[in-house]
């Protein structure tokens, strides 16, 4: 394999959350005065950080958030990980393959460091990368679209860009990596193709993603 380094974004590549998680938001959006719908949520916070969907009330709407809404939101977000979050199916098998060709991998995700570990520890999948090789926009400073997550990735683990992967399922994560100066992997298994178009190359199913990072 040509990579040095696969970085994998945590919410629907390596845990099943996207589905639960936007639905959530678009409830907590909701209450607070901002109609949101399931997909509304997906269209403009996949793969965002929390200060997107502040920056984007704050935009469309001249206010902000009320106080305390991060904190009630995840309360709900972790309340359903824990009751029903599952590991995207065959990415375990994907993590031991790379284990096993000796190519190192790490995470990267717009969520915070607590919502990581909880949904990794649910899955049974924190074992597989442990403290030292997950990453959070909170250690940079600006989520996605933004490269500073990535490159803070890929500079931590001693890899240059150019010699990263990246497997994402958001076309913000997707623009941040083109950024970043890596190649980045596609998961379409929710979102439209059309909307992850930029990436290197696109697929459906986890299974499909070794034979990819192999060409």
């Amino acid at each position: 394999m040509s990579y040095g380094l696969v970085i994998f974004d945590n919410d629907g590549v390596l845990v099943d959350s996207e589905r639960m998680s936007n639905l959530i938001l678009a409830e907590c959006l909701t209450e607070a005065g901002y109609p949101t719908s399931f997909d509304d949520s997906v269209r403009d916070f996949m793969g965002a950080a929390m200060h997107r969907v502040h920056d984007v009330v704050r935009e469309r709407h001249g206010e902000s958030l009320p106080e305390g809404f991060d904190a009630g939101y995840h309360e709900r977000v972790f309340a359903a990980f824990e009751a029903e979050l599952e590991p995207v199916a065959g990415v375990a098998l994907v993590l031991d393959k790379l284990a096993a060709d000796g190519v190192a991998y790490c995470l990267a995700s717009s969520g915070g460091h607590e919502r990581i570990r909880v949904a990794l520890r649910k899955t049974g999948l924190y074992e597989k990368f442990g403290e030292q090789r997950i990453f959070s926009a909170q250690d940079v400073g600006r989520g996605k679209p933004a490269p500073d997550l990535f490159l803070y990735a890929a500079r931590t683990m001693g890899v240059a860009p150019e010699r990263c992967a990246v497997v994402e399922d958001s076309g913000l994560g997707v623009a941040a990596a083109l950024a970043a100066g890596m190649d980045v992997y596609g998961y379409t298994a929710m979102t439209p193709a059309a909307k992850l178009k930029d990436a290197t190359a696109l697929f459906g199913c986890m299974t499909e993603l070794p034979d990819l990072l192999l060409r």
